[in-house]
C-alpha cells in the first residue's frame, strides 16, 4: 500500500505553519524572559534590591516569588499546561504592573515591558495552540 505524499502545500497552510513557529518563537521568549528573571530573583537577589525597596517588597519575597515565576514559565511551556500556564503568567504580569502604578511609575520600563511580555504570552499562545484559535477565532 503506498501512500502519494503532496509536495504542494496550500498557501493557507504554509500561513499557519508559520504562524505556529512565530508563536512558538514568542512563546519562547516569554519563557527564557521569565526564566531569566526568576533567575535573578533566586540566584541574585542584590542586583534587583533598590528596584525590591522602591516597590515596597522585601527582600526574603525572592525567595517565594522566584520559584513562582519558575513555575509559571514552565507550566507555559508546556503544550498540555500552556493555557493554565499563559493565565498564571498574566496574573504575576499583571501584579508587577500594579506595583508599579502604585508608586507613581507610570509608563516605566518595567511596566512596559511586563505588558509586552503579557501580550507575548497570548499572542504567541494563540498562534501556536489550536484550541486557543477555536475559541477566539480572530484569524480566518
Amino acid at each position: 500500500m503506498s501512500e502519494t505524499v503532496n509536495l504542494h502545500q496550500t498557501p493557507e497552510t504554509m500561513t499557519l505553519h508559520r504562524a505556529v513557529w512565530a508563536g512558538r518563537l514568542m512563546s519562547a521568549f516569554v519563557v527564557i524572559a521569565l526564566t531569566a528573571d526568576a533567575a535573578v530573583q533566586l540566584f541574585a537577589p542584590a542586583q534587583i534590591a533598590s528596584m525590591l525597596q522602591e516597590t515596597g517588597f522585601a527582600m526574603d519575597l525572592t525567595r517565594v516569588v522566584g520559584p513562582i515565576i519558575l513555575a509559571c514559565a514552565i507550566l507555559y511551556a508546556i503544550p498540555v499546561t500552556a493555557v493554565p500556564g499563559a493565565i498564571l503568567v498574566t496574573g504575576f504580569l499583571g501584579g508587577a504592573i500594579c506595583a508599579h502604578l502604585r508608586i507613581g511609575e507610570v509608563g516605566s520600563p518595567p511596566e512596559i515591558i511586563s505588558l509586552l511580555l503579557g501580550a507575548m504570552t497570548w499572542g504567541g499562545l494563540y498562534l501556536r495552540d489550536p484550541r486557543v484559535r477555536a475559541i477566539l477565532p480572530l484569524i480566518h
